[in-house]
């Protein structure tokens, strides 16, 4: 069997591996959930839903950390390190996405979105969004929990006091605290200093996104399989750099991205008022009255076409998205070359490099 058919079946099986553990503990979960009430059963098909999707980067980071550093093929140990990556993402986007006012969620409605429908079909008393936000807060608590629940199921290699244990709970902390310092730029940013704006927007992608999304899930695959420091290390410098470009992708296309490739409608991010390193650019490049204009439409749930065209406009004009372009490549730069030093089997190598691929020139 050639190298590349290898990696494609081996990561065909683990995906799918990963997707029946989901299934059987999702499954176990529901038959608990439903004997406290039937009521539950929305709450469960919403996490259901939401993890049958998804491309499995946290998840393959993981395996390929844990192929990288001895770990076997398709061991039970990195699939449910796998599993309990998905749903501790799933509980980030579902929070995320009423943090952001973020109705559509891979081309459906969020979560909160599903019920705030439920009540309105069922014609419920008082307010719909309120009910809506309260069961999706609920939702992704519960999924937080079942991350949690599903990561001690992988016994004494994560157990307290182990490395992959420590890093994993970092993970968690650190994305709770880079989600703050965003939702924090969306309402102090304006009355704060123009020139920090690009450094404090990379912080908050590097502990929002970065991070959880690319570092901290190979470093857990290491770290499980017995990494040495070393190898934790080289991860780390391959890993962070790789999700920083990550995020900055995802921000372009937050503006600027096919909503039939992304599932979010055309300049999404601008309405819900990120303040990304794309805008920190943008609001520091552009003339005064542009920057006074982004200031003044940024957040602004009713943002009209005309209004997302004109922010589009002075983004690429005075020079925001090529400089976030330059900012993208000079992070692809490094990971590969930190890649290129990483003493690994050719296999997990090659895999690695194929996903960072993928990441830094995806179009959704």
């Amino acid at each position: 069997m050639s190298l590349a058919e290898q990696l494609r079946v081996e990561q065909t099986d683990f995906v799918a591996a990963v997707a029946g553990k989901l299934t059987d503990f999702l499954t176990e979960r529901t038959t608990v959930m439903s004997a406290i009430s039937p009521d539950i059963d929305p709450l469960m098909g919403s996490i259901s839903h939401l993890v049958t999707g998804g491309k499995r980067l946290r998840a393959l980071m993981c395996y390929w950390g844990w192929r990288g550093a001895g770990g076997g093929a398709g061991a039970p140990e990195v699939v449910t390190a796998g599993s309990a990556l998905e749903l501790f993402q799933a509980a980030a986007l579902i929070h995320d996405d009423i943090i952001d006012r973020s109705d559509t969620r891979r081309g459906g409605p969020s979560v909160h979105r599903r019920f705030s429908e439920l009540h309105a079909s069922q014609g419920w008393a008082l307010d719909p969004e309120r009910f809506g936000h309260a069961a999706a807060i609920l939702t992704g608590d519960l999924c937080l929990s079942f991350s949690e629940e599903s990561f001690t199921e992988i016994g004494e290699r994560a157990a307290s006091g182990s490395q992959a244990r420590l890093i994993f709970n970092l993970m968690r902390a650190e994305v709770m605290a880079g989600q703050y310092l965003d939702i924090l730029e969306e309402v102090a940013g304006p009355r704060r200093d123009r020139a920090g704006a690009v450094s404090r927007a990379q912080s908050i992608i590097r502990f929002k996104s970065a991070k959880y999304s690319t570092e901290h899930p190979l470093a857990l695959g290491g770290a499980l399989a017995g990494a040495p420091d070393g190898l934790l290390r080289g991860y780390s410098g391959f890993a962070l750099p790789l999700g920083e470009a990550f995020q900055l992708r995802d921000d372009v296309l937050g503006v600027f991205g096919d909503p039939l490739a992304t599932g979010k409608p055309a300049g999404d991010d601008l309405r819900e008022g990120k303040r990304t390193v794309l805008i920190a650019f943008a609001l520091d490049q552009a003339s005064p009255a542009e920057s006074s204009f982004i200031d003044a439409k940024l957040g602004s749930p009713d943002l009209d076409e005309d209004d997302v065209e004109e922010i589009r406009r002075i983004i690429v004009d005075c020079g925001a998205l090529r400089a976030t372009e330059v900012l993208i490549e000079e992070f692809g730069r490094v990971a590969f070359e930190a890649l290129d030093e990483l003493a690994l089997d050719e296999l997990p190598k090659t895999a690695l490099r194929k996903l960072a691929e993928a990441t830094v020139s995806r179009a959704a």
